[in-house]
C-alpha cells in the first residue's frame, strides 16, 4: 500500500510540473517549468488546496535520491578541464559561498519556523 502512495503522490508532483510546463508554453515567461510547478504546488500547500499528506511520501521519495541529480553536473566538469582553469577556480568558489550561503539562510529560516509553530502549539495547549 506505502508504494501505491507514494507512486501516487510522485504522480500529483508531476503533474504541478506538468501544469507548469504548460504555463511556459502559453506564456512564453523565461522562468523554468520546474520553478513554475514549485510555486504553484507552495501556493496550493499554503492556502491548504492540497494536504502536505498527500505529498509526503513522494517528496521524500525525491529527496533521498536529490544527490543523483548532480552526477551530470560532475561528469560535465569531468569532460571539460578548461573548467579547471583560474576561471574554473572562481566558479568552483563561486558555487561553494553560494552552496554554504544557502544553508546558513535555510537553516535560519528553518529555526525560525520551527520556533513560530512550537509557539504556536504552546499556546493551543
Amino acid at each position: 500500500m506505502q508504494i501505491i502512495r507514494t507512486i501516487v503522490q510522485i504522480g500529483i508532483l508531476t503533474i504541478y510540473y506538468y501544469l507548469g510546463v504548460i504555463i511556459v508554453n502559453i506564456t512564453g515567461i523565461f522562468i523554468p517549468a520546474s520553478i513554475i510547478g514549485l510555486i504553484l504546488l507552495w501556493l496550493s500547500l499554503y492556502f491548504k488546496l492540497i494536504k502536505i499528506q498527500y505529498i509526503q511520501d513522494g517528496a521524500t521519495f525525491f529527496l533521498a535520491f536529490l544527490t543523483l541529480f548532480f552526477i551530470p553536473s560532475t561528469v560535465g566538469v569531468v569532460d571539460h578541464p578548461e573548467l579547471l582553469s583560474k576561471a574554473g577556480f572562481y566558479l568552483i568558489l563561486a558555487v561553494i559561498i553560494s552552496t554554504l550561503l544557502t544553508i546558513t539562510v535555510t537553516g535560519k529560516w528553518s529555526q525560525w519556523i520551527e520556533k513560530k509553530e512550537t509557539a504556536v502549539k504552546d499556546g493551543e495547549q
